[in-house]
């Protein structure tokens, strides 16, 4: 993979799509959107179909002020600019199809409530170095995998599988309809991490910095498991954490592997 340096860039005119019907023609025709950037308090006919189009598809709708939409520097957007996606998201029971016919033990990372795009790039390039199938993220509360997500990914985002949805209880659902397993962190878990059994078909919940693992998605995972610190601190940032959780997949699955 190459190595980046991280800059933030206003993204350029040509990954845009500019103008209501522009968008209504994008979603209907199966372009992949990263998201909308609809002016706040815009209304009609079109706005009620792009909202509907959006939630079909999956792409998440910001309402923003029109400044927002002006520092795209461009012109009759007539309140909405939408953002061609770098990533081709794909459909997670696709997915878990394709690893399965392969032969292949599944392991899926999702992420909860993660915005800050560098750590979704630093967990992405952790996700791809230990092997792990595809990324999880929800259609709405989680960081753009915008230029600077890739960027940050040292290009892991355009090598990995990432499955937008637009439930993550739904997800859950899915994966345990498929036999995987679901373990997420937490901080309060009384199970540590090499305690679990990784070497089954599993997926891993990681919750952002602040409020950690949605209350309601936590009750739904099989099993719950911190990190053991003996350092007086808080808690690690989420993308360390993440490396460390898969490399003691990594660890368990090495040594049946052998």
């Amino acid at each position: 993979m190459k190595n980046f340096r991280h800059q933030h860039q206003r993204p350029k005119k040509n990954t845009l799509v500019i103008g209501r019907q522009a968008i209504v023609d994008a979603l209907k025709t199966g372009k992949q959107l990263d998201r909308i950037y609809m002016q706040t308090a815009v209304h009609g006919s079109f706005i009620d179909e792009i909202k509907t189009l959006a939630l079909q598809h999956n792409v998440p709708i910001n309402n923003v002020p029109a400044e927002k939409l002006n520092n795209f520097n461009v012109f009759n957007h007539e309140g909405c600019v939408a953002q061609i996606s770098k990533i081709q998201y794909q459909n997670l029971q696709d997915v878990i199809s394709f690893i399965v016919e392969n032969g292949e033990v599944p392991l899926f990372i999702i992420l909860d409530g993660i915005t800050d795009i560098r750590n979704i790039g630093a967990i992405a390039r952790s996700a791809f170095c230990f092997g792990v199938n595809a990324i999880i993220i929800p259609d709405k509360g989680v960081g753009s995998l915008n230029e600077d997500a890739i960027l940050t990914s040292a290009g892991a985002l355009e090598n990995i599988a990432v499955c937008r949805v637009n439930s993550l209880m739904k997800a859950v659902d899915d994966l345990h309809m498929n036999g995987i397993k679901v373990f997420a962190s937490e901080m309060k878990a009384t199970k540590k991490v090499y305690e679990l059994n990784f070497d089954e078909p599993c997926a891993i919940v990681m919750g952002g910095e602040e409020h950690g693992v949605y209350p309601a998605l936590l009750k739904i995972c099989d099993e719950q498991f911190q990190i053991p610190m003996p350092g007086d601190f808080d808690s690690l940032n989420v993308s360390v954490a993440t490396g460390v959780v898969l490399y003691e997949v990594s660890k368990q699955r090495a040594v049946v592997g052998n």
